[in-house]
């Protein structure tokens, strides 16, 4: 079966340092896929290489089956590939709707198409009931949410999330797990980078973990939090999944 996003032999140096280091893994169309290690790992810099925001040193990055490495990300972006980041800058000067609309402009320019496929991102994500708030109203989770569902308006076949529940508190995280599940269960596929391994345990069909830029384990949840090389580089030897 055709991976929806393979990637192979992914590798990016920065002069002498190596970043990301012959990384090869594929995802499955529908799915959630952890992309988990610790800091300094690679993942951040695993995501640019992907979504085109730096160049490839080496390796090949295939979407669909299409070869897709070093394309424009405006390119990556219409083919069905969007993600948010670790920092949520939402533009402070428009509603939360007219936030939403922003991704809708890569594929239209029709203001009415825009806003009813951003209005249907936010009703994913929880914020229908605030489209017409200014983004300084919202909560750090509602800020969060609204970076998904601007990527959401871009009508994305994968959704790279970059510590969407950074910050967050357990019952605010189990609100952004759930509407990740309700987006995974209506096809969406989702890498994810996270930190807690109660929520990847929770969400994620398969984890890949790296370690100095370097792929060390990958396979369901459970065999990965019991692999040595994963308790030795990241987990710790007293973790328990």
């Amino acid at each position: 079966m055709t991976k929806l996003l393979e990637v192979k032999g992914l590798t990016r140096r920065f002069g002498g340092l190596v970043a990301v280091n012959n990384v090869s893994f594929g995802l499955d169309a529908g799915h959630i896929t952890a992309l988990i290690g610790p800091n300094g790992a690679g993942k951040t810099t695993c995501f640019n290489l992907v979504t085109g925001a730096l160049k490839i040193s080496s390796g090949k990055v295939f979407f669909e089956g299409r070869s897709i490495e070093n394309s424009p990300p405006e390119n990556i972006c219409r083919m069905g590939i969007a993600r948010t980041f670790q920092i949520v800058r939402p533009m402070r000067d428009m509603t939360v709707l007219e936030n939403a609309m922003v991704g809708a402009f890569s594929w239209t320019k029709n203001v009415g198409e825009a806003r009813a496929t951003a209005y249907e991102s936010l009703e994913s994500v929880g914020l229908a009931s605030k489209a017409n708030a200014t983004t300084d109203q919202l909560t750090l989770p509602d800020r969060k949410m609204l970076e998904a569902a601007k990527a959401l308006s871009t009508r994305p076949k994968l959704l790279l999330l970059d510590e969407v529940m950074a910050g967050l508190r357990p019952t605010e995280a189990a609100g952004v797990v759930r509407v990740l599940q309700r987006l995974a269960e209506k096809g969406l596929t989702i890498l994810l980078v996270e930190h807690v391994m109660r929520i990847i345990m929770e969400v994620a069909s398969t984890v890949v973990v790296l370690h100095h830029g370097a792929k060390i384990a990958e396979g369901s949840p459970k065999d990965v939090v019991s692999d040595p090389k994963v308790l030795e580089g990241y987990l710790g030897t007293g973790f328990h999944g």
